[in-house]
Formats: C-alpha cells, structure tokens, sequence
C-alpha cells in the first residue's frame, strides 16, 4: 500500500488529475457563458414564442369549437322550429284537404241527388203522360166499343160524332163516379 507520504510527493512532482488547469477553466467558463447567451437570447424566445403559438392555437380551436358548437345548436334549434312548423302545416293542409274532400264529397251528393230528383220527375212526367194518352186512348176505344154495343143493342146507328162523344163521355163518368163510390 502506498502511504499517504507517498501521494503527496506524486502530488508535488505532477499536477493534480481532479483540479483542472487555468485555461481550461477560463475556456469552459468563457465557452458556458456563450451557450447560456445562445439559448437566453435565441432560442428560449424562439421556444416560448412557438408555445405560445401552439397555445394560441389550441386554445382559439377550443373557442372556435365551443362556438361551432353553440351555432349548431342554435342551428338545431331552427331546424327543429322548422321542421315543427312543416309538421303543423302538414296537418293543417291535411285538415283542409279532408274539410274539401268532405264539401266536395257533400256538394257531389247534393248533385246527384238532384239528378236523381230531376230524373224520377222526368220519368213521374212520362208516366203521368203516358198514362194520360194511354187514359185518352183507352176512352177513345172504350168509347167506340161502346158505341158499337150500344148500336147493336138499340138497334140504330149512332154514328154522330157529338151524340157519340156525349154518350161515352156520359157513359165514363157514371163508371168514373161508380168506380169512386165502391173505392170510398
């Protein structure tokens, strides 16, 4: 082992390893004061001004958000307004398209039951004048037959028209008039 007389005369004879020389120290100390001016003066403003930056950017895209959130909303909101008021208009026009249909529906009705009116008339007119020219001509033949009959019977013509004419017509209100009182 060494003693420590020994490492003091290697101390004496050479330069200590753990105590830099002079120029080194001035050179490091000279060398860190440039660095520490490099990066206080340049790059720290750089670094700050891109954070900054960066910050800015999510910050204003957090507010952009917020308000392209808030807009949508809002616009949300109108179309749900809308589209609420297209739900009311719907059923309105439905409504109005049932009262139409229904007056419609009612008015058609009105019209062909007048129709049907106008067409039982018609058809009441042409039986009554039917059954009246058929009432005429049956008179007419009643008439004749009856003419006949009785020229057979009293056994002289009655070939006058107005004798003839008063005798059937004679003759058909007494049946008219007999006809009334069995029926009452």
């Amino acid at each position: 082992m060494k003693t420590a007389a020994t490492l003091l005369a290697a101390a004496e004879e050479g330069a200590n390893p753990l105590i830099p020389h002079t120029y080194e120290l001035v050179v490091g100390i000279f060398s860190f004061f440039v660095v520490l001016f490099v990066v206080g003066k340049i790059l720290v403003p750089r670094i700050q001004k891109t954070l900054a930056e960066r910050t800015d950017a999510i910050e204003g895209g957090i507010k952009r958000a917020e308000e392209a959130q808030a807009q949508a909303q809002v616009l949300q909101r109108q179309y749900s307004e809308q589209l609420e008021e297209a739900r009311r208009d719907a059923a309105r026009l439905r409504e109005e398209a049932r009262e139409q249909a229904a007056q419609i529906k009612a008015e058609l009705r009105e019209e062909a039951q007048a129709e049907a009116r106008r067409l039982v008339e018609a058809a009441h007119a042409q039986i009554e004048a039917d059954r009246q020219a058929a009432f005429a001509q049956l008179r007419n033949e009643v008439g004749r037959l009856s003419t006949d009959l009785a020229s057979r019977i009293v056994g002289e013509s009655l070939e006058d028209e107005a004798r003839q004419r008063r005798t059937v017509d004679r003759f058909l209100d007494e049946l008219e008039s007999s006809n009334a009182q069995a029926v009452g």
